[in-house]
């Protein structure tokens, strides 16, 4: 028979296992997302491991409880999944620096070595938290007649917990308390409950085990250790809701790394010039333009993904004082853009927001001021890149759309792309879905020198050639402009998608699909 329990006690405990264990999730997403990045693919993996580890729990927490249907025994395996929780973080140290590396090299067989050896790490704690549930209904049941409202009820009560779960790490303990100390908080929390029923039993012994257990995790959590990530040139490092930050200082030179850090999303040179990037390329973007057209007729610029304010600077610097809508979708971002480099231009209207949904709203800077309006716009650029992915909304036919309505009768969209060396599938899909909007589509190769490299796509409202580009070359004379001219000049052909190019709707967009083959494609040499 099962021993008496009070059901209050295992609503508490079964709410508490419900809350850690979304809180672990999310938070397992947020501790990959430096070495990982936070693509589908790594989503989806995580997920379904999660479930897997938790359906083994329930069949596992179901016989453990036939077999010893006794409060403490549910209380030893949650105690050992509260604490494998808490160490989560510090066991999987020495593993990061080697997904790091498998990601920076293109080695197959490190990276999934790696990231299993992390994914592994979830598998007790989690399968322990998922025993908890179907135990704790085994003990509530005092006869079959009412089984099904009492199995019924703990498991909202448990839902109830995942439902805070799932939002208190993402909109609080993250921000405010990093990832590391989120971890302690969800495992602590766990055991607090777990020695209370401790306590209740009169198990001392035990007890004391449970506090040290929170002591460690508390030790662990709260230790200084320095970089989460240290590199060369770190100078600052913080967690937001949306991703991990870094700024690197060369001196001549600031770089904004996000994430997995294997991409640089903005460069400041307290010196000026260019940046030596794809962000020099959207200066040129509008001189492909019909001819004649020149320089002073570009007089207001959005930006679709302004991470730092690298492409506003440029702009700023070429072009003058025009106005400029830049969305960030983290406001952490646009903080640390103003506080490390320099994003203090008083024509920059920066501004939180999705990229899409802002577009879509009809907002606009109406000068250097700020302020609302539906001014049409020269130059849309489309920047928002997690080194090799860009958000899927932002590539469909229906996106392309809403930019074209928005653009000035002559005006053009730029969009930053990655491929590889040879590989431009991300490139033509690109291409070709644009082509269904735009009468004109461009490409501008940047150099690339390392694995993956960049390409500008470039589409204007009316109909163009190449011809119009190199006639409008003279007129971009300014110092900035002419350079990039001349580099871009060598660089850009009309785009010539295959026929099976795939064309992105918001019904169906399988970037990550290509991307995920392209890295595929380079990984094995092909």
């Amino acid at each position: 028979m099962p021993q008496n329990v009070h059901r209050g006690y295992l609503f508490v405990l079964v709410f508490s296992a419900g809350f850690t264990t979304l809180g672990v999730e999310l938070s397992a997403a947020r501790l990959l997302d430096p070495w990982f990045g936070n693509s589908l693919i790594v989503w989806a993996s995580l997920i379904g491991l999660i479930l897997l580890y938790l359906a083994l729990g329930y069949a596992l927490g179901g016989a453990i409880a036939d077999r010893s249907p006794r409060l403490i025994t549910l209380l030893r395996l949650a105690g050992v999944g509260a604490l494998g929780v808490g160490l989560i973080p510090t066991v999987s140290r020495p593993v990061l620096p080697l997904a790091s590396q498998g990601i920076a090299d293109l080695n197959a067989g490190l990276l999934a070595g790696s990231m299993a050896a992390m994914l592994i790490l979830f598998a007790a704690p989690v399968t322990l938290l998922g025993c908890i549930s179907p135990f704790a209904v085994r003990l509530a049941l005092q006869d079959v007649a009412g089984s099904g409202k009492v199995a019924g009820r703990l498991y909202a009560v448990s839902t109830a917990g995942s439902i805070l779960g799932a939002f208190l790490p993402v909109l609080l303990l993250i921000p405010n308390l990093g990832t590391r100390r989120t971890f302690a908080v969800l495992a602590g929390s766990l055991l607090l409950v777990v020695l209370a029923g401790l306590l209740r039993l009169g198990r001392r012994r035990e007890a004391l085990f449970a506090v040290l257990a929170l002591a460690l995790i508390i030790f662990f959590g709260w230790r200084p250790l320095g970089p989460l990530k240290p590199v060369a040139g770190l100078v600052y490092e913080v967690e937001s809701a949306h991703n991990y930050i870094q700024v690197l200082d060369f001196g001549t030179e600031r770089q904004l790394r996000l994430n997995e850090g294997e991409g640089i999303h903005s460069v400041y040179r307290p010196g000026g010039g260019l940046a030596d990037g794809i962000w020099d390329y959207f200066l040129i973007a509008p001189a492909f333009n019909p001819a004649p057209y020149g320089p002073e007729r570009v007089r207001r610029v959005y930006i679709g993904g302004l991470a730092a304010g690298t492409v506003a600077k440029l702009l700023t610097a070429a072009y003058g004082s025009i106005a400029i809508d830049g969305v960030e979708l983290d406001p952490t971002i646009i903080t640390v853009g103003r506080a490390w480099f320099a994003m203090t231009e008083p024509n920059v209207n920066a501004v939180a927001g999705d990229a899409r949904r802002w577009l879509q709203m009809g907002q606009s800077a109406n000068g250097p001021s700020g302020g609302r309006g539906s001014a049409p716009y020269d130059l849309i650029v489309v920047d928002a890149y997690r080194a090799p992915y860009i958000p899927f909304h932002l590539t469909t036919v229906e996106f392309f759309a809403l930019a074209h309505a928005r653009l000035a009768e002559d005006g053009v969209v730029a969009v930053n792309v990655g491929r590889t060396h040879s590989d431009y599938s991300l490139v033509h899909a690109i291409a070709a879905t644009m082509g269904q909007v735009f009468p004109s589509i461009y490409v501008v190769d940047l150099p690339d020198d390392g694995a993956f490299g960049n390409s500008l796509v470039v589409a204007t409202r009316r109909p163009t050639t190449l011809a119009d580009f190199r006639a409008n070359l003279p007129a971009f004379a300014a110092p900035l402009l002419a350079e990039v001219g001349r580099q871009a000049l060598g660089w850009a052909t009309p785009a010539a998608p295959p026929a099976d190019a795939p064309i992105f709707t918001d019904d169906r967009a399988p970037v990550e699909q290509v991307i995920h083959a392209l890295i595929m494609r380079q990984m094995l040499g092909q």
